[in-house]
Formats: C-alpha cells, structure tokens, sequence
C-alpha cells in the first residue's frame, strides 16, 4: 500500500491535533489510554478519488481486525488528497458503511468521522459545536466495537460526553480553535 508523500508532517499535524485539542481538553476520554500506549496506528494515504479511498479503506479495516487491540487498538485513515469537501465526505460515510456491512465487520469495527469543515446536520459552518469533529485533514476513524463498548462501561457518564464537549468549544471559541486546527500555538 502506498503511503503519502507528506505522511511525516500529515501525522504529526494529527498528533498536534490530538495533543492539544482532544487530549488537551479531555474530548474523548477514552483517547488518552490507547495514545499513551502508542497503539493508534496514523495510516496516511495518497488516494485521491473515492473509489480508491474505499479500497485503502477496506484493507485497514481488516489489518485492524487481523492485529490483536494489545498491538494497534485504532486506527486514523487520514486521507489529505480525498474528499476534501465536506459534502462529498459525507455522502462516502454511507459508502464506508456499506463496505463495513459487506464484510462483515458490522458489530466488530465501527468507523467514526472528522473533517476540517466537519458540519453536524441543523447548524451554521461555523457553530461552534462542529469543532468537537473537525480535524487539521479528512480521517475515517477505525474502531473495535468490544473495545468501545468496555471503555464506555467503565466511564461513569458517557451521556455527558457531547455536551461537555460543546461547553469546551465555545469557552475556546471558534478564532483559538481555528488556530489549533492550523497547528498554530495557543
């Protein structure tokens, strides 16, 4: 498989991005255990069409499933050359889903989103609750269900999880989460 040109500098603007904003801030309280252990695996590809995209998709998903959670509990599928537009994205989500139900790995993977123009359904470009998904490049998210599942039981109130998650974004406001985004310093 073909890696990216630029995959050095795509991977340590993501690890920025994740050090500063979802760590920093504590976004995803279930992060910080599988970044510590150095098993996220930043998988960087050149694809440019979405037809590639979905193929490079397809065999992380199952170098995920095939590699015990011990040695890469997730995978970020930063893809800096594809689906650029948001709305496009999008609409592959619903690809990328259907590819997770052809082989069988519905119930096993789930596959989260993140965009730099991230926009949730009902709300303006720049809400500022669309920052809780909107990262430096497009990335498909690769995660193990059974994995999710026990984070998720052992954190005492997951239900408050987004909403807290909003309450952060708009105490940082959208001009510093923009500079996180641009890996500018704070």
């Amino acid at each position: 498989m073909q890696t990216h040109p630029q995959a050095a500098t795509v991977i340590a603007q993501t690890r920025q991005w994740i050090e500063q904003l979802v760590l920093g801030y504590n976004l995803c309280p279930f992060a910080h255990k599988p970044y510590q252990l150095g098993t996220i695996r930043f998988s960087v590809t050149p694809a440019s069409k979405p037809e590639t995209l979905l193929a490079v998709l397809k065999a992380e998903l199952h170098a995920l499933q095939a590699v015990s959670a011990d040695k890469v509990e997730t995978t970020l599928l930063i893809h800096p050359e594809a689906l650029m537009n948001f709305h496009a994205y999008n609409d592959f989500l619903d690809d990328a889903d259907e590819l997770l139900y052809q082989e069988g790995l519905e119930g096993i993977l789930q596959i989260a989103s993140f965009h730099p123009q991230y926009q949730f359904s009902g709300t303006e470009v720049d809400d500022v609750e669309n920052y809780t998904n909107r990262s430096p490049y497009p990335m498909l998210h690769l995660l193990r269900e059974d994995s999710l599942e026990k984070a998720i039981a052992q954190h005492h109130d997951v239900d408050t999880i987004p909403e807290r998650n909003i309450q952060v974004m708009q105490q940082l406001g959208v001009d510093t989460l923009k500079r996180i985004l641009q890996g500018k310093a704070l």
